[in-house]
């Protein structure tokens, strides 16, 4: 089981910078999401979250982090964590249009900074569109970890994921497939799950298996407010608050909170049911879908996997091209900001009282509608930005997904205690995958 879209990075204590080693039973350490060439992008995917910080933060037309902000960064981060294991996540934007050089530098600097005995790890997420055999036998010779980002087969891919000129992109897609295949290159496959691929469970999940030959799926839903690119998340009119299950509250409807191309909650609930007994019944032990392994290891009472079903989150913060610190990556908004690492130590930021706070804040602002729910244990309100209704009492923060996890919880969890259970008597795996995924079957 892995966390976020690759190479584990486990829950931990947050505790004050200056005693975090003095500290026993305690480590210093968190996750960084950096984006050393801003929002800059090749293709212009329509449910981007992220192009729009070109206007929000005035970046420049080509946005890159410098050399010597890049070097300051790469050492603070390894000095930063108290680890053997160090994981740097290079994302945009599109990290691939800064170049190669660009990330052989990395690779120098991390060589530099990184004391013996230290592993340094790197993952890049891309489109696929810039790679081609010198990319490819540089990530394979540096052990990149590729997230790949695809939404299915050809014709559903293609409904959002288009270039500047409104062109199709899979056919690029499949052909960086091809490539990191040639040179063994270890990649996975992130799927943004919005209003249309929602539709096509089946189709979408066995294509990442059946054809990319994945191994690891991290599914997304996509759930933009409309004002997104101005609003901060939490920062919104509570009088335009929907409730939950009212038409303002799903995607479509002229009043809606959510862009037009937002999964629609109801939807979302049945693309999870639906792969879950795919994968459960013909793919377990085999296939890793980040959703549903957290959901094993949760049942099985251990933390979460994922910041979006952890009971506090916080851990993972993002750092822009400028040294700009964000508590976190959906949360690149100027409300947001911690600082900059021109000004401040990256774990002095990290590990602050105020994005304490954010973490904690996950748990302590939950309404009372979720406390009440016998799922409460499996999703802790899913992401916070994703809590953008009202519960059927009126109270405000509820997560938009609600009645479509409540759905997948509702059918999951019977199965979920039913196969731990099976896990914990050492019955043989290969069982699992021939019987139906119906709760009785356990």
């Amino acid at each position: 089981m892995s966390k976020y879209l690759t190479r584990n990075t486990t829950e931990l204590d947050v505790v004050p910078l200056k005693t975090a080693k003095a500290d026993k039973g305690h480590v210093r350490r968190f996750h960084v999401m950096a984006k050393p060439g801003g929002a800059k992008c090749n293709i212009d995917c329509q449910y981007c979250f992220y192009l729009h910080k070109e206007g929000l933060l005035h970046q420049p037309k080509q946005p890159r982090m410098s050399d010597e902000l890049l070097e300051r960064y790469i050492e603070q981060y390894i000095a930063s964590q108290d680890s053997n294991e160090v994981t740097f996540s290079w994302q945009g934007g599109e990290p691939t249009l800064l170049g190669l050089d660009f990330f052989r530098k990395v690779i120098v600097l991390q060589k530099k900074y990184a004391a013996e005995g230290i592993t340094v790890n790197n993952d890049l997420q891309t489109n696929g569109i810039i790679l081609n055999e010198e990319w490819c036998e540089f990530l394979a010779q540096n052990n990149f970890l590729v997230g790949l980002s695809i939404d299915g087969p050809e014709n559903i891919h293609n409904k959002y994921r288009v270039t500047r000129s409104n062109k199709p992109t899979f056919h690029l897609v499949m052909k960086a497939v091809a490539l990191l295949r040639q040179y063994d290159v270890k990649f996975n496959a992130l799927v943004t799950v919005n209003r249309h691929n929602v539709k096509y469970p089946i189709e979408v999940y066995r294509f990442l298996v059946d054809e990319l030959k994945v191994s690891y799926i991290q599914f997304t839903p996509v759930v933009e407010p409309k004002n997104f690119e101005s609003a901060a998340p939490q920062f919104f009119n509570d009088s335009a608050v929907p409730f939950l299950g009212s038409p303002e509250a799903r995607p479509g409807n002229v009043m809606s909170i959510v862009t037009d191309w937002s999964v629609d909650p109801d939807d979302w609930g049945n693309f999870l049911k639906v792969t879950f007994e795919e994968w459960i019944n013909n793919d377990l032990g085999r296939v890793m879908v980040n959703l549903f392994e957290t959901a094993v290891a949760q049942t099985m009472g251990k933390p979460s996997q994922l910041c979006v079903t952890s009971e506090f989150c916080g851990k993972a913060i993002a750092v822009e091209h400028t040294g700009d610190i964000y508590s976190c990556d959906h949360f690149v908004y100027p409300e947001y900001k911690l600082g900059n690492i021109n000004d401040q130590n990256l774990p002095d930021m990290a590990l602050s009282v105020r994005q304490e706070g954010f973490g904690m804040s996950k748990r302590d602002s939950l309404p009372e509608y979720c406390k009440r729910c016998p799922h409460l244990n499996l999703c802790w309100g899913e992401c916070p930005k994703n809590r953008i209704i009202k519960t059927p009492d009126g109270e405000i923060g509820l997560n938009y997904l609600c009645s479509g996890i409540k759905t997948f919880f509702d059918f999951a969890q019977p199965i979920l205690v039913g196969l731990v259970t099976v896990m914990n008597t050492g019955a043989n795996k290969t069982q699992l995958s021939k019987g139906s995924a119906k709760p009785e079957s356990f």
